[in-house]
């Protein structure tokens, strides 16, 4: 909405990811299309996306905007995203709702260095939590000032927005449709007492990764790649096993009747029906995406998982998976 998105825009997002980050072109009337995603880091394919870009140029059909989602925390090469949109001239939107605290060439994710919105996830799951909610950030002043309408009704009450009769403390002008998007003043405070937390809990969920990465090498699992020069906030932990028949959902079926809550993040938005449907009979081939979704496992990670828990954990997946 604050990107004027509407029929015939494209949005290009990456396939890995929660329907949410597509779902918002859609509502607008947009197409989406995706980029598949690069092993390892499991974020949007960068080099894929500078192809993607070369042929739709050709054809006069550059993306409006793209949305790339920093997946598990980890965040993708923001500065060579950048250069790709000063070249084409699409707009950059950040699926931050993972990377809390995460930083990327020593710029905080949110920075909004190489894009134009950042987007956050507040969500009771998240690195800092309001409950449900999230936040927006952005260096540009037209785009703050049309966030701050959207959320309160498309309502201002600034002077400059009214007619010289109305020009009082008291009156207000609507300028466009928008909504209740608001959190609580209770949502806002809950969030604020935990920002001067968010080392603690990053070096928490940072000192969990590393003993994961030392304790399952040798084990038939490909581990997460982090992106070079960034600091990964890591908000999920996926392993992906090997070989030609991973037999994942028997593995996760296994963890999961042994107490360990492990999960899957995620499956392909484009193999969803709804998507299906939405894409009609454009043919959208996202193979990583599909092979990760075939043989990802999302580990615990939180800040206060103990070292016995975890040794429980990599014993019982070493024994399902060995």
């Amino acid at each position: 909405m604050v990107l004027g998105m509407g029929p015939g825009d494209l949005w290009w997002t990456s396939p890995n990811t929660f329907c949410a980050t597509a779902d918002v072109a859609v509502r607008c009337g947009a197409d989406v299309d995706f980029v598949d995603i690069e092993w390892g880091t499991y974020n949007m394919n960068l080099q894929l996306l500078e192809e993607r870009l070369r042929e739709a140029a050709k054809k006069n059909r550059l993306p409006k905007v793209v949305a790339p989602v920093h997946f598990a925390g980890n965040p993708v090469d923001m500065e060579y995203l950048g250069k790709l949109r000063d070249r084409y001239g699409f707009r950059v939107v950040e699926d931050a709702a993972h990377a809390t605290g995460a930083t990327i060439k020593g710029q905080r994710i949110g920075s909004c260095r190489w894009s134009d919105l950042c987007v956050f996830s507040f969500h009771a799951v998240k690195i800092i939590t309001t409950g449900e909610g999230g936040m927006v950030t952005t260096n540009s002043k037209k785009f703050y000032g049309k966030l701050c309408r959207l959320r309160t009704h498309g309502i201002s009450r600034e002077t400059k927005d009214q007619a010289p009769q109305r020009k009082k403390p008291w009156y207000y002008e609507k300028l466009e449709l928008g909504n209740h998007y608001r959190m609580t003043d209770f949502q806002a405070a809950l969030g604020r007492s935990q920002l001067k937390k968010i080392g603690s809990f990053q070096r928490g969920r940072e000192r969990v990764a590393q003993e994961y990465n030392k304790t399952l090498v040798n084990l038939p699992l490909d581990l997460p790649r982090v992106t070079p020069s960034a600091r990964s906030s890591w908000h999920l932990y996926p392993v992906c096993l090997q070989g030609s028949d991973p037999s994942r959902d028997r593995v996760l079926k296994q963890l999961r009747k042994d107490g360990i809550n492990a999960n899957l993040h995620y499956l392909p938005i484009p193999a969803f029906r709804y998507y299906r449907s939405e894409l009609k009979k454009r043919q959208v081939s996202c193979p990583e995406a599909k092979k990760f979704s075939e043989r990802a496992i999302s580990l615990p990670i939180y800040p206060h998982l103990s070292h016995e828990q975890q040794k429980t954990i990599t014993r019982r997946l070493s024994r399902v998976v060995d």
